[in-house]
């Protein structure tokens, strides 16, 4: 870091704010390696307030998907959408898989265009917009009574959730300290476990009622989230990041000061953040789309895009059809309910046993571990549903689900926090918006595919895979194991300075965590 006087000329204003950065920028970097996750918590209660505020939209992201999953398995919904089959009804595949899909083809191009509206009008603001919106899809929602108004509905409402899920990391990755990086971005996951957990208890609540209620009453639930935004939005502080970017330098300091307790140093804080967005304009990184995939942007772009891809690959796609997983593998159709709600309470349950681990163990190491872990659950499940007599032998039923709850237990453990815990650190500041729209556009599509795919593998009048699904996904997860180990770089400790040096100095994986930073132009490996 240089010694030097920050004219706002850089940031386009006729503003001008003089701080010498070189001290200041060293001091604050200096404090966010001191403090412990306890003195984080004590200092930055606020920004983990905040943090939680803007991430309300990932609980309807969550549930809207997760909702329209343990529908299909409702008696209700089932006759009056579906067609006869044997002695009940039954939602064809193909609009399973049309009613499944809505939500991530919105959510690809709502991903996109949330990743340049909210760098043009700020993530408050962006947040308020997207709020609105998703009461009018709501609506659509609600009235449907009929396959194709709803699919419209869920197409309409995914444009919406897709921008919703870009806001939330980006602004949580922006307010956290360094001590509560890790925990605050898991969290997020948390949010998605809230959403379907939601979900899978108000199914489960009106599931046996005989009128359209049984669908109504949750589709009504989403209007909830956008009355509480509501209320707290006039309060919420816009991310200081953005400030800077747009020259807004007071603005940003005064954000900081509501993010934070009195007695943090906030001019050093806005030093830091002045010298990290410097420091990138020096790399050439610039805030396109294109740049996303320029230089050593390229190799961040990559990573950020393959840990939300796992995610797809190595079976979430269950937890959104855990209910039905559960009837299709031989569960009575009440039991299956309780198992679904069961299921998402335990992923609940172990995000937050995430947070311990992110403090004490590298991201690299749990997530490794997890995946392996999961991959071998996965081809238990299959060998499992191999079993002779299966139809006869409840008890493999029991034993399957009971493996994919703990299957869920895991990944809701490792890889599906740290997985965003990575998408929030690994991308530079200035694209980190683009970066997170890329990757999570790339996750959707990866949805899409499993949302054609999928019913066809489980439905009783297609495949009927049953348990078999899990050496599908066991191999996916396996292959996804192979590209982690060999390429993704451990993260934890790291300043988003840093964390541009070590990647504009292409520093192995290997060296990481070994790679003692003095300056941007002294880089060394620790003896």
């Amino acid at each position: 870091m240089t010694d030097a006087i920050v004219d706002l000329e850089l940031a386009n204003t006729k503003e001008e704010i003089p701080i010498e950065t070189g001290e200041q920028a060293f001091r604050a970097t200096d404090e966010q390696h001191s403090l412990s996750a306890w003195q984080g918590l004590r200092l930055h209660v606020k920004a983990i307030g905040w943090a939680a505020y803007f991430s309300l939209g990932i609980i309807m992201v969550a549930f809207d998907p997760q909702l329209i999953g343990q529908l299909i398995a409702t008696p209700k919904f089932q006759q009056d959408f579906g067609n006869v089959y044997e002695d009940g009804y039954i939602i064809a595949a193909p609009w399973q898989t049309g009613l499944n899909m809505g939500a991530p083809i919105g959510q690809v191009v709502g991903a996109f265009f949330a990743g340049s509206f909210m760098e043009w009008i700020g993530l408050k603001k962006a947040f308020a917009a997207c709020n609105l919106l998703i009461i009018g899809c709501v609506f659509i929602q609600f009235f449907a009574r009929s396959l194709p108004v709803l699919l419209v509905g869920e197409i309409l409402a995914g444009l919406v959730l897709g921008c919703f899920v870009v806001i939330a990391p980006a602004y949580a990755s922006e307010v956290a300290p360094l001590a509560l990086r890790g925990p605050i971005t898991a969290s997020i996951n948390l949010c998605f476990a809230a959403g379907q957990l939601i979900a899978n208890g108000t199914v489960d609540g009106t599931q046996k009622l005989t009128t359209h209620w049984a669908y109504s009453i949750p589709f009504s639930i989403q209007w909830l989230w956008p009355i509480i935004i509501i209320v707290g939005y006039p309060f919420a502080p816009e991310s200081p990041w953005w400030l800077q970017r747009q020259g807004r330098l007071k603005e940003a300091e005064h954000a900081l000061g509501r993010l934070s307790s009195s007695t943090v140093d906030i001019r050093a804080a806005l030093v830091a953040i002045i010298e990290t967005d410097r420091a990138e304009r020096e790399m050439q990184i610039n805030s396109s789309y294109l740049d996303c995939f320029r230089g050593t942007n390229l190799r961040r772009t990559i990573i950020s895009i393959a840990v939300m891809s796992i995610q797809v690959f190595s079976g979430i796609y269950l937890a959104s059809y855990s209910t039905y997983f559960f009837e299709v593998a031989g569960l009575p159709t009440d039991q299956a309910f309780n198992m679904g709600v069961g299921f998402i309470a335990l992923g609940f349950f172990a995000t937050v046993l995430s947070w311990f681990f992110l403090s004490y163990v590298g991201r690299r190491t749990l997530y490794n571990v997890g995946l392996a872990a999961l991959t071998t659950v996965q081809f238990l499940i299959g060998a499992l549903d191999c079993a002779p007599n299966y139809l006869n032998r409840p008890g493999i039923a029991w034993a399957e689900s009971v493996l994919m709850m703990i299957w869920y237990f895991i990944y809701s453990l490792s890889i599906g926090p740290i997985g965003y815990v990575i998408l929030c650190e690994v991308s530079a500041v200035r694209v980190r918006a683009k970066t997170i729209a890329i990757s999570l556009a790339v996750e959707a599509l990866a949805t899409i595919l499993m949302t054609v795919v999928f019913p066809y593998m489980i439905n009783p009048d297609e495949a009927n895979m049953r348990g078999k699904v899990g050496f599908f996904f066991g191999g996916l997860s396996l292959l996804s194991l192979v590209w982690s180990w060999t390429s993704l770089p451990e993260l934890r400790g790291r300043t988003y300075y840093e964390l541009d040096i070590l990647f504009d100095q292409k520093i192995k994986i290997k060296d990481f965590p070994k790679t003692v930073i003095s300056d941007r132009k002294d880089v060394k490996e620790a003896s």
